[in-house]
């Protein structure tokens, strides 16, 4: 099941997306799917009619996966950690499809990281692995965008991953996904700069979500991401990057600057 979240110009809505690629509608739905069970509300819009926004805005916290693929972490000049690499992202920093990545001033070195994201269901603390599947809502993709100077400067990840819309997150969460094989399929103006698979993943989602929540309590609509295969690089103001997964759909956000 798609749920998207989205709007016709007046308050976001939720709705189900449905039939098949260039031909898709969207029957709404009553309230926060997270918070009540889906009840169709009868009306019916066209995808191409409505504004897709993000599918979820983090009501705590985007929760970040370093190095969890070794090529990646090679090319990063290192080898991957022993354990999951986590920081923190705020929930400002989400935006949905079709926004604006703003490049932010203090960057010369922005990097697009194409990415498999978590979300979470419900309010949850050292979740067993077995139990994975009772905490996870559902899956959609997500750009973890970091400026790459920022992040050498500083040591520390917060400024570098943290700017306002470094989190695109869409086009809408797929419910029902076996993430065990994904291809993941970066895009740079229609260039394939990262092609990647969720099985070479060295930590896999369950054993993610199991680590993040030994550390954190997980709340609703709390977001993983899973980390990011190799073939990350920069992207200039003026560009556009669409994250593709399989089985989910494609993000596709246009970067800017604005000094």
């Amino acid at each position: 099941m798609r749920i998207a979240r989205y709007t016709l110009g007046e308050d976001p809505t939720y709705g189900i997306v449905q039939g098949e690629r260039g031909e898709e509608w969207i029957a709404e739905i009553q309230g926060d799917p997270l918070y009540q069970p889906i009840v169709f509300t009868g009306n019916r819009v066209l995808l191409a009619e409505a504004r897709l926004l993000a599918p979820v805005i983090p009501r705590s916290k985007v929760i970040g996966i370093g190095k969890n693929y070794a090529e990646h972490a090679a090319e990063m000049g290192g080898e991957a950690p022993k354990e999951p690499l986590m920081f923190l992202k705020p929930n400002t920093a989400v935006v949905g499809p079709g926004d604006p990545v703003v490049m932010p001033r203090q960057s010369k070195e922005v990097h697009y990281e194409g990415e498999l994201a978590v979300v979470i269901s419900r309010m949850c603390k050292d979740v067993p692995i077995e139990k994975i599947s009772d905490v996870i809502f559902g899956y959609t993709c997500a750009n973890d965008v970091t400026a790459r100077d920022l992040q050498r400067s500083d040591g520390q990840w917060s400024r570098a991953k943290g700017f306002d819309s470094f989190c695109p997150l869409g086009p809408w969460i797929e419910t029902d996904l076996d993430t065990g094989d994904l291809a993941i399929l970066t895009r740079r103006d229609g260039e394939v700069v990262q092609d990647g698979r969720t099985a070479d993943m060295i930590h896999t989602v369950a054993a993610l979500v199991t680590y993040v929540s030994q550390v954190f309590t997980l709340l609703p609509g709390d977001v993983i991401l899973t980390g990011t295969p190799a073939g990350v690089g920069p992207v200039t103001a003026g560009q556009r990057v669409e994250v593709e997964i399989e089985g989910i759909g494609v993000l596709s956000n246009p970067f800017i600057r604005r000094d």
